[in-house]
Formats: C-alpha cells, sequence, structure tokens
C-alpha cells in the first residue's frame, strides 16, 4: 500500500477523520486554556559526618572531606521516611500540598540529595520547597534521636543548595495535549481503515457471487502514474528508515513532549506499525507463514509490561513513576512494531536480504565515527544539533579509561555502542562469506567485518569483549578447518597489531579481567553492592514488580545489569519473558541452521544464534533495554531471524512437496524374467 492509497481511504472515509480530528483538536485547545502551567523549585541536601569521625585522618576535622561511603546508607533511610505516607500527612498539616519528590542527585556517588515540589502557584511552591528542605534535618535528626545516637555522632543535614525561584514545567502541559490530539487523529484513521477493509470483504463476497459493481469493472489500461504518493511502501522502506534515523540522530535528542522515548526513530518506528495495522486490515498484506515465534515472544512480554503497570497503578507511586510507566508503555509499542515489521511484512526474501545488508552497511557508518572519537578525544553526537529536538538527558562528556577515551559514537553510551556493534558482527561476518556477493570484491565484503570487530576493543569495556568472545566461540568452531584456523591467524594477527598501533590499549583491557577475577575492581564491587540495594525493592513486589520504567537513575540508581532492573520493575514474570525473548532468538538460529539446504543458510542460522547469544550475556552486563539503539537492533535483528525462519520453512516444505515419496518394495517394478535356452 502506497501512501497515495493510504491518502485515498482517507479522504473516502473522511466522515471518521474530519469529526474526530476536530474533536481532539478542540479537546487539546480546551487543555491549552484551562489546564494551569506548573512551576518548580528544588533545593539539595547534603549529609556531612560527625564531627567524631570527622576528627580522625585523613579528615582532620572537616567534615565535608568525608560526605560518602556510610553515608549514601544514611541518605536512602532518609529518603524512604521522607517518601512514607506518615511524613506526607504531616508535610501537608505543615502547607505542602502540592506534589514533591526526594531522591538522589543525578550522576551523584555521595550521599546528595535533590528536594523539588511541582505546583501552580508560583510563591506557594517556593514557600513548600522551603518547608520540605527544613523538614528533612528534622526527620535525620529524628531518626538518629529514636537510635539514641550520642551528640557527638550525629548526622548533619546542610543545605548546599537553597530552595530555587520556581520556573515553569511546560513539558507536561504540552504532553498531555499531544497525547489528546495523537489519540483522536490514530483513531480516526484506525476506523477509517477498519470500514474500508470491512467494505473490500463484501465487494470480495459479491464478487463471487457473480456481481461486480461499474467502479469495479475491467477498465483500459492505463499508465500508471509516478511520484512519492504512488510509489509502493513495504516493510524493508519502513524500517531503512528507522535504520538510518536510530543510526544517525543522537539517542538522546527527542521530541519534547514525549520525553526519553521520543526520539525521532521510535516515532518513526510507531508509524510504521500504524501503516501495517493499515495495510493488514485493507486487505494488501497478511502475517508472512511460518514466523510466528517472535511475535509469540512478544506477546509474553507485552504481557508481562501491563501487569507491571498494573501493579504501579495499584501503589503508592509518584507522578515520576507513573510518567516512566507511561514511557514505558511507548518503547513497548516501538519494540512490537520492530518486530511485527521485520516478521510479518517482509514478503520477499530478496528484501529481507537488502534490510540486512543495509543494516550492516549503516552500522559500519557507526563505527566509524566512533574512530574519529576514539583518535580525537571527542564526542561528535554532541556537536548535533536538530531544530525541534532537545536533549533528554544531560550531556554526557567524553569518557577515560586509562590514557584513551572511550568512543560512543551516536549513542548513548560506549557500552551500549560496544553493545550494539556486538550483535550486528556476525551478520557481517556471513555476508563477507555469501558466495552470492563474491562479484563485490573482497574490499567491500570484508571491510564491514574489519571495521566494525576493530571497533570493540576501542570502547576498553568488558561488555565488548566478551560480546567478541562469544562471536568467536559460536562461529569459527562450525567453519572448515582450513577456514578456522585462517580466522584464528587473522585473529591473533589484529591483537599484535594493536599492541603496536594503540600502545597499551590491549594492556588496559587485560588488567580490567584481571582486576574482576581477582576482586579488586571498583566498577564490580560498586554493580556488587547494586545487585544487594536491588533486594528489597524486588521483595515489596515479587511477581510483577513496581512497573516497567519507573526504577529511573533519576529516583533511584543504575543497576547496570538488565536482569536485576527486569526484576525490580518487572518481577519474575517479566524475568521469564525476557529469558523467552533471549531464548526465542537463540531457538531461530538453531532452527535455520537445521532446516537450511545450503552452506550460507547454515552460516545464517549460526550467525543469528551467536547474536541472540550475545544479548543474552551482555545483558547481565548493563542495563541494556534502557538504551534505545541497542533495543531496537536486538529487536529488529530478532524479527529478521522469525522471517527468515519463514523462508527457510516455506522452502523445505516445497522440497518434500516436489519430491515424491519412494515406493515401497512390494510395489517395485520387476524385472521381466527370460527364459533361457
Amino acid at each position: 500500500m502506497s501512501l497515495g492509497d493510504i491518502w485515498a481511504i482517507m479522504c473516502r472515509r473522511w466522515y471518521f477523520m474530519v469529526p474526530l480530528t476536530l474533536l481532539s483538536l478542540f479537546a487539546g485547545g480546551y487543555l491549552y486554556r484551562t489546564v494551569p502551567v506548573s512551576y518548580q523549585s528544588q533545593s539539595s541536601v547534603t549529609l556531612l559526618d560527625s564531627t567524631a569521625v570527622a576528627e580522625l585522618a585523613p579528615t582532620f576535622g572537616n567534615p565535608i572531606s568525608n560526605a560518602g561511603g556510610s553515608l549514601v546508607v544514611t541518605a536512602d533511610v532518609l529518603i524512604r521516611t521522607l517518601q512514607s505516607s506518615d511524613s506526607a500527612k504531616e508535610l501537608h498539616s505543615r502547607g505542602v500540598t502540592d506534589r514533591y519528590t526526594v531522591g538522589f542527585a543525578p550522576a551523584a556517588d555521595s550521599p546528595l540529595l535533590t528536594l523539588s515540589v511541582t505546583g501552580t502557584d508560583r510563591e506557594k511552591v517556593l514557600q513548600e520547597t522551603t518547608t520540605l528542605t527544613k523538614f528533612t534535618g528534622e526527620q535525620l535528626k529524628a531518626l538518629q534521636a529514636a537510635s539514641k545516637v550520642p551528640t557527638g555522632y550525629l548526622v548533619q543535614a546542610a543545605p548546599v543548595v537553597l530552595p530555587q525561584t520556581p520556573v515553569s514545567q511546560p513539558k507536561a502541559r504540552y504532553q498531555n495535549i499531544a497525547s489528546v490530539v495523537i489519540v483522536g487523529v490514530v483513531s480516526a484513521f484506525l476506523l477509517s481503515i477498519l470500514a474500508e477493509g470491512v467494505a473490500v470483504v463484501r465487494r470480495r463476497g459479491r464478487a463471487r457471487e457473480g456481481y461486480l459493481p461499474r467502479r469495479h469493472r475491467a477498465r483500459p489500461p492505463e499508465r500508471a502514474p509516478k511520484g512519492l504518493l504512488t510509489r509502493r511502501l513495504d516493510a524493508t522502506t519502513i524500517l531503512t528508515g528507522y535504520l538510518a534515523l536510530a543510526f544517525f540522530v543522537p539517542s538522546n535528542l527527542t521530541l519534547p513532549a514525549l520525553g526519553g522515548v521520543g526520539t525521532p526513530a521510535n516515532v518513526f518506528a510507531l508509524l510504521g506499525l500504524l501503516w501495517y495495522l493499515a495495510t493488514w486490515l485493507g486487505g494488501r498484506i497478511r502475517p508472512a507463514p511460518g514466523s510466528r515465534l517472535p511475535r509469540v515472544a512478544m506477546c509474553l512480554l507485552a504481557v508481562a509490561v501491563l501487569l507491571s503497570y498494573i501493579a504501579d497503578a495499584t501503589r503508592n507511586s509518584t507522578h515520576e513513576e507513573v510518567l516512566g510507566a507511561d514511557r514505558g508503555l511507548i518503547g513497548l509499542g516501538v519494540w512490537v512494531a520492530l518486530v511485527v515489521l521485520a516478521s510479518a511484512g517482509i514478503q520477499e526474501r530478496s528484501r529481507l536480504e537488502t534490510l540486512m545488508r543495509r543494516l550492516v552497511v549503516l552500522g559500519t557508518v557507526v563505527a566509524l565515527i566512533g574512530y574519529y572519537d576514539f583518535f580525537a578525544a571527542t564526542n561528535i553526537a554532541d556537536t548535533i544539533r536538530i531544530p525541534g529536538l532537545q536533549s533528554s538527558t544531560a550531556g554526557i562528556s567524553a569518557m577515560d579509561r586509562g590514557s584513551f577515551t572511550r568512543p560512543r559514537s551516536t549513542t548513548a553510551h560506549p557500552l551500549e555502542f560496544g553493545g550494539m556493534l556486538a550483535i550486528l558482527v556476525p551478520f557481517a561476518v556471513h555476508q563477507a562469506f555469501d558466495p552470492v556477493r563474491r562479484h563485490a570484491g573482497a574490499l567491500r565484503r570484508w571491510a564491514p567485518v574489519a571495521i566494525m570487530a576493530g571497533a570493540l576493543p576501542l570502547t576498553v569495556s568488558r561488555t565488548s569483549i566478551i560480546g567478541a568472545l562469544i562471536v568467536i566461540l559460536v562461529m569459527v568452531p562450525r567453519w572448515k578447518p582450513q577456514r578456522r584456523w585462517a580466522a584464528i591467524a587473522i585473529i591473533m594477527g589484529s591483537v599484535a597489531g594493536f599492541k603496536v598501533i594503540i600502545p597499551g590499549l590491549i594492556g588496559t583491557i587485560t588488567n580490567l579481567f584481571a582486576s574482576f577475577l581477582s576482586g579488586s575492581d571498583s566498577s564490580t564491587q560498586a554493580r556488587t553492592v547494586k545487585y544487594s540495594a536491588i533486594v528489597p525493592y524486588f521483595d515489596e513486589h515479587p511477581w510483577f514488580g513496581r512497573g516497567f520504567g519507573t526504577f529511573t537513575p533519576d529516583l533511584y540508581f543504575f543497576t547496570d545489569n538488565q536482569y536485576m532492573l527486569t526484576l525490580a520493575e518487572m518481577g519474575i514474570v517479566g524475568l521469564v519473558a525476557l529469558l523467552a525473548l533471549f531464548v526465542t532468538g537463540i531457538h531461530t538460529g538453531g532452527t535455520i541452521r537445521r532446516l537450511a539446504r545450503t552452506d550460507s543458510d547454515r552460516e545464517l542460522g549460526q550467525a543469528f544464534l551467536a547474536s541472540a547469544l550475545v544479548a543474552l550475556v551482555i545483558s547481565a552486563t548493563f542495563d541494556a533495554l534502557s538504551f534505545p539503539m541497542y533495543a531496537g537492533m536486538f529487536f529488529l535483528t530478532l524479527g529478521a531471524g522469525g522471517s527468515y525462519l519463514g523462508f527457510i520453512r516455506r522452502d523445505a516444505a516445497a522440497v518434500a512437496v516436489e519430491v515424491p515419496a519412494p515406493r515401497k518394495p512390494s510395489e517395485a517394478q520387476l524385472p521381466e524374467l527370460v527364459e533361457s535356452r
């Protein structure tokens, strides 16, 4: 279905489009006039050690120099106390009737608390923030008094940022308006498509009975019009547009009204899902047979997310957590769109192969940008400014490890950059060996492999190296001996080349693993502490979690482990659904390899298996699905694996039909006996 076809349907069903669109616009205008502008004021409070502790070395009486360590635990207890219902009642009696939040300051490893109050009266908000700041110190004293802490060992609460002048917060207002308009327009669009689908079914029924209206009778062939609106769209074209936006628009740039999930790529994916629904309801496309498994796995994930959303609605969650849960639903819609478009929307194998080639080429370009970041010691993504988009997070400066700058290209973090390349390298290797592409020349086939694989060590992270090792261990042993030994020689030569070209890089990476194995790595120790800190949140809601998307670093802390984050947000049900996704990807790759009739298809199945296994393992090293580019590539490859499996199954079924079954020995033709003379 082309854009012109969709426009024609909207024009024919104007009695749905026009009233509902106007109604949504009027509702948005009404909200704009009636919903007041909210204002927010913030203050910051830090905890300082007692005078008795400050007298010890190395602080020598300076409490500010020891604002860390065990005080982080004290700060967590204080935050929980301020978030309790008793504290809310006490603050309400003191005049704090507007919504307030208390949490750790973003990206702070010290006991630094951020207090904020949001309301519609600017002067009242400032007064409430002052009251909340004062109440924080009183609660800290009350907690210590209840434990009978000696005076010399009392922890102090010191305001470091006084209550600020309230500033307007139009984002929430515009989000409500945008949601109303979007719901109205999308409802009108879906009703129009549904009405068109019903009309198509009726016309087909009448045609079977011999009746054919005049307007549908055969006409003389006309010259097909040309243009953008009449050009046929398919899932490969839409997914290519998604890849271009995902790879080349930094993932921190979003639409102001949609928050962190409002990247242009995500919005484009949701529009692609609407296109698929319109095409499917209009009878122009049917889901590809044999490709249902990834969509079933996505249904399990959707059920887990919806259950966690209900669990979040039933508890006393904050406004920020409610917004996080809403953003989680939007993110789920994006992932569903990618899996559905890739698995059910692609009807021809050649178009699927085109999509995978484009995926590798665009990933190679992103890797080249990472090379520039590494050698220029900068982040090129920080210089990109696009009108209409704003950064959803604070700008990340160049991250260093040892004496090296860790590149992130257009991703949000070096871990995302390395993880995304690790799940794409197997497909680059398969395309390099594919006999169909021998005409492309060795440079065009092997350059993506060398560029993407070579960018993995530049991130100076264990995640990238683990991903590379998994790809090697899964793919290389399945090769023929000649190719296998050649690959091992190239890998060893590449390691030696890195030692010569970039002195110290291999040693820095080796030290990372050595410190990890010896238990002296500071980052590993910090993650272990976070694992134990997750347990109380998991114990509160063990089955369905606190709500998908609610455990944000602004309110809590980074988990650096997707499985632990899933346990906190979606509970045991969500963890099972997540593991089902990874198992689905591994099973898809293994089934493709088992049913394939050519060596190229077998290696393709091994590539899907390696990619899914990489995602399974490295999800334990960072909160993978919180990064939009990595998550998008994972779900896209998951859907592509299901689509390839459908083609392989249909080919195997066609071959089974063409080859006749062998006859029984009794039915075999016996040779004629000749009488001997």
